[in-house]
């Protein structure tokens, strides 16, 4: 049985701002934790569901306690609702822990013993910098249970919620959030603050470095494709238009299509175009095509890309991003994009360009998000020495994260690529579960990365340092 001193008040505390909470805390007798409601929804727990969450907390010396849920919909019927695992990574600030959290109390005080007015003037009232600084060196438990009811409030399918967070009408909370994780990383050894490579690409042309490496053409657009007879067409219509002043050709790896997709692309007749047939069963995701594409003898000096149902926004696409790597040394190109319906008429949000990105501080920031924006290209020998995890989610934002690690990334900042939404996309329509296993593989992403830039800090901080053995030293706290 759980003290009397230790169980949180039944009736959850609804937060508003990390100034408002700490002053409920004082006005509250002696407890252990309090149960918070992060949002407008009506819910309700059970004692027994809130006892069971307290015990987990206190079993685990938790400083934040969450579960899964039930969604109470309009009907009046439930349906389940889980949540994602907290995981090192887990620093996007649109993690959902549902609406209930029980947090410590003594872990609110310290983590926010020097918060400033501006903290908790902060859009979402502090909350994000609140729970980022109580994760340093504290156990996050979530139990996988349903332990309570809320009402559901977005009905929304998933490809209609996908790009929330780049929202332009978003851009100040946008602005707020990178100032939270830029301190956050800085905190936890994480930041990458040194100058990115540069690559001189007008040296290497001029040294025949290309040539010398075996490339016959400057570029190459890369397209996976699977059962996308609608659309194949459309994007290899788009790739071939371009008009450049370099070679280029446009590499289509086939995983195996059973629709007519191979049939169509065997069809069109311009010796620009590669297809690497695949039967299918080669156990390639999105990833481990485009590996294909990298290590295959026809792929140019950079790779492109291209989804298998989106479009350039026009002929001149690919001569912008070859010429933003020249400008910029970059080693990695990023493009904006437009959303469209099929019939490419422009829908909500329309012009999604990543502006949360700038050179200062995009590869830290560049955590925080679901996504770098599109078309993606890669200068193609830094891609081959990386390669794309063999995954058909996320392949995209590994080499990304990787790449910007190291590497200076170039932007464009204007809509150059067209995003079709459909019922045909991938993500059009998932489940919780589906969603929540897509974010809790870019969250294990996010932890790997913030790992090893912790591990490459603390490499350049014992350089040039030994210990009493005359070994590297190895005393800071990582």
């Amino acid at each position: 049985m759980i003290e009397n001193i230790q169980r949180p008040l039944a009736t959850p505390y609804t937060f508003t701002t990390v100034d408002a909470l700490k002053e409920e805390l004082l006005r509250r007798p002696l407890e252990q934790f309090i149960l918070v409601k992060l949002d407008g929804r009506v819910v309700e727990i059970p004692q027994d569901s809130l006892d069971r969450l307290t015990e987990v907390a206190i079993d685990c010396d938790a400083s934040l306690t969450y579960c899964h849920f039930y969604d109470l919909l309009d009907d009046g019927t439930k349906e389940a609702h889980p949540v994602c695992d907290y995981q090192p990574g887990s620093v996007r600030d649109d993690f959902e822990f549902g609406p209930l959290v029980l947090l410590n109390i003594a872990d609110i005080l310290s983590a926010s013993d020097d918060f400033t007015e501006e903290d908790s003037a902060a859009p979402d009232g502090g909350w994000y910098a609140l729970r980022l600084r109580m994760s340093i060196g504290n156990v996050i438990a979530m139990v996988p249970e349903y332990l309570y009811t809320a009402t559901r409030t977005d009905y929304r399918k998933s490809g209609e919620k996908q790009h929330d967070y780049v929202d332009p009408r978003n851009r100040d909370y946008q602005i707020a959030m990178e100032e939270v994780l830029t301190d956050h990383l800085y905190e936890i050894n994480a930041l990458v603050e040194e100058k990115p490579k540069e690559l001189a690409y007008e040296t290497m042309e001029d040294t025949g470095a290309y040539d010398k490496a075996g490339f016959t053409v400057k570029a190459s657009v890369v397209i996976p494709v699977r059962n996308r007879v609608r659309t194949i067409g459309d994007a290899v219509k788009s790739a071939l238009s371009q008009l450049t002043t370099f070679p280029y050709n446009v590499i289509v790896v086939d995983n195996g299509s059973t629709d007519g997709t191979r049939q169509l692309l065997e069809g069109i007749e311009d010796p620009r175009l590669i297809v690497i047939p695949l039967n299918g069963d080669e156990g390639l995701g999105i990833g481990g095509c485009w590996n294909m594409a990298l290590k295959s003898k026809h792929c140019g000096v950079f790779a492109v890309q291209l989804d298998s149902d989106d479009l350039y926004s026009d002929v001149t696409t690919l001569q912008t991003i070859i010429d933003k790597f020249y400008d910029t040394g970059a080693a990695m190109v990023v493009g904006s994009y437009t959303m469209t319906d099929f019939n490419l008429d422009t829908i909500p949000p329309g012009v999604i360009d990543h502006k949360e990105w700038t050179d200062e501080n995009g590869t830290n920031n560049a955590l925080r998000v679901n996504g770098f924006g599109a078309p993606r290209a890669f200068y193609t020998p830094v891609a081959r020495d990386l390669l794309f995890p063999n995954v058909s989610y996320g392949e995209d934002y590994a080499m990304c994260l990787r790449v910007s690690r190291d590497y200076k990334v170039g932007r464009i900042f204007e809509p150059i690529y067209l995003c079709r939404r459909w019922e045909g996309n991938s993500d059009a329509a998932l489940s919780i579960e589906a969603v929540n296993r897509n974010n809790s593989y870019k969250d294990f992403l996010r932890s790997v990365e913030i790992i090893a830039r912790m591990r490459a800090n603390r490499d350049h901080a014992m350089e040039g340092t030994e210990n009493e053995n005359g070994q590297p030293g190895n005393d800071l706290p990582f």
